[in-house]
């Protein structure tokens, strides 16, 4: 696999298995011929558009065979693909937008008309395509096309890519401020299909459900294991989770990847008899699954094998537990991915002894490329590996997680806790800035902090300490529903407390987010039920 590109994982498969399976989704099924021809088609409407090399593409959809063509088309013609969380509202997805220069869109008619009052603040913005059949209004400053063109557009050579080229932009929440775009190589995202997919035991005749957003590497890894090994991956925007259960069962699916949450809530649902007939493996990554959870899915599924995993955006994924090492090692991230070391380090970059707390270090090639667009963050999180010769003249970055873990003495590592403040809920890391900001907006408040809740369901639930001089008792409702205007659902607040007095703080001046928290959880323990 040395030198290939993502996309090409799709063409490779074309030629060895033409006919198989290679999406499904819920109107139609594409086998890997079918699938390479979309891929090209939207390659050459993108070049035909004028791309550029390493122009950005953000698709802003939901999960369907013509969102894949459009992120692997994009590769394909020497871009970079940017998958947009089709949960983010209009303001979210312009931040996208205009921080990474975004040249060419590709969206639905309805998503593009709430995106209209964010177009003017994307200055790099040149056109936009519409997955619609029918004729599009005209747009100031912006070329308007339908998808269906693509079909009529002649070959155009794509520009020329190498491995260590960017392929796409995925966004994250940063600890501060607005997201960060992590920068992957189509090396970093080869590799990690083939470690995944090693570990896993992928096969051909796997039938895999991509049920997280794309915009995730977790999610997005859904399709790159697949296409690695030639399986066959089926898409689902799902709503509830029995729909998922009742998918996994009508398609005969073998690996289901998720989140904690969903794992809480499919853990308290009856699975169909025989499901484990078909349902090989489970993984689980986003979090920590909690125990009584895990063992409510191995009671309900005896013989479906779990493989629980930790990972970074930054570094693909880091650590992976046997389904074997379940018993004997419970509570455990597991040991380092293939291709990868992972490092437990001390402050001073020295590595820490068995069992002594210090930060995870992950080095090898699934480190990716960095923040874009942004120097300041990048240095403070990709710094040079630990423990290397002294003598190397140039040295190797390695990914400085903020995590705080620990490794015993056989090598199998545990997560104790973040060193910064973010919140991680339904599987999504929340920045308490983005919470706090539209809080902000309101004018109501002089002062808002936002801190992380446990939660039996989420991991953790939003909650929100504001202080006002202005004790209007529907304050805490008017914040709430700026809050249901402008963010995502998972991003909003589950309660929202107001304060008489400022909000405390530590000896940094900073906002004391641990004394809120304590004083939030007592506020909910004294509530009524």
């Amino acid at each position: 696999m040395t030198g290939m590109l993502i996309h090409e994982l799709i063409r490779q498969q074309a030629e060895v298995a033409p006919r198989r399976t290679a999406l499904r989704d819920h109107a139609r099924e594409v086998d890997y011929v079918a699938l390479a021809k979309e891929v090209a088609c939207a390659a050459n409407l993108f070049l035909d558009l004028g791309l550029g090399r390493r122009d950005r593409v953000a698709v802003y959809m939901d999960k369907r065979i013509d969102t894949v063509a459009a992120l692997f088309g994009a590769a394909a013609a020497g871009g970079v693909f940017v998958p947009v969380n089709p949960l983010l509202k209009p303001e979210q997805v312009g931040h996208i937008l205009q921080d990474c220069n975004v040249r060419i869109l590709v969206t639905t008619p309805e998503r593009l008309e709430l995106l209209r009052p964010v177009f003017p603040a994307c200055p790099d913005l040149r056109c936009v395509v519409a997955v619609s059949d029918q004729a599009l209004p005209p747009m100031a400053n912006l070329a308007c096309v339908n998808w269906s063109e693509r079909s009529n557009v002649a070959p155009v050579p794509p520009h020329r890519t190498i491995d260590a080229d960017m392929a796409a932009i995925l966004y994250t929440s940063g600890s501060t401020g607005k997201p960060k775009g992590v920068v992957l190589s189509h090396r970093n995202l080869v590799a990690g299909a083939d470690s995944v997919s090693h570990y896993l035991e992928n096969r051909p005749e796997d039938r895999i459900l991509a049920v997280l957003p794309l915009s995730f590497d977790y999610g997005l890894s859904q399709l790159t294991t697949a296409f690695r090994v030639g399986a066959s991956a089926v898409l689902m925007n799902y709503l509830f989770p029995r729909d998922v259960i009742q998918t996994v069962a009508r398609e005969r699916i073998t690996g289901l990847a998720a989140v904690p949450p969903l794992w809480i809530q499919l853990a308290q649902l009856d699975w169909p008899v025989g499901i484990e007939a078909h349902l090989r493996y489970i993984t689980n990554s986003g979090g920590a699954m909690p125990i009584a959870t895990l063992t409510a899915l191995r009671t309900k599924l005896p013989k479906t094998r779990p493989h629980l995993m930790y990972g970074l955006t930054e570094a693909f994924r880091s650590t992976w537990l046997p389904p074997d090492e379940l018993d004997r090692h419970p509570g455990s991230i597991g040991k380092a991915i293939p291709g990868a070391e992972v490092l437990v380090v001390r402050k001073d970059g020295t590595l820490c002894q068995p069992n002594e707390p210090g930060e995870l270090v992950q080095r090898g090639v699934h480190v990716t490329l960095g923040y874009w667009n942004d120097p300041e963050k990048t240095a403070e999180r990709y710094r040079p590996a630990p423990g290397m010769p002294m003598g190397l003249p140039m040295p190797e970055m390695a990914v400085w997680s903020g995590d705080t873990v620990k490794m015993d003495e056989e090598g199998f590592l545990y997560f104790i806790g973040r060193h910064d403040d973010m919140i991680k809920t339904s599987g999504y890391r929340v920045s308490p800035t983005e919470v706090e900001e539209v809080i902000y907006a309101t004018g109501l408040v002089a002062e808002a902090a936002a801190v992380g809740m446990s939660h039996p369901v989420l991991g953790q639930s939003v909650a929100v300490a504001v202080y006002t001089s202005d004790q209007d008792g529907s304050i805490s409702e008017k914040l709430m529903a700026a809050c249901q205007r402008q963010l995502p659902a998972y991003m909003v607040p589950d309660r929202i407390a107001v304060r008489e007095e400022p909000l405390p703080r530590g000896p940094n001046g900073k906002f004391d987010r641990r004394q809120l928290a304590e004083e939030l959880a007592g506020l909910c323990e004294k509530a009524p039920s």
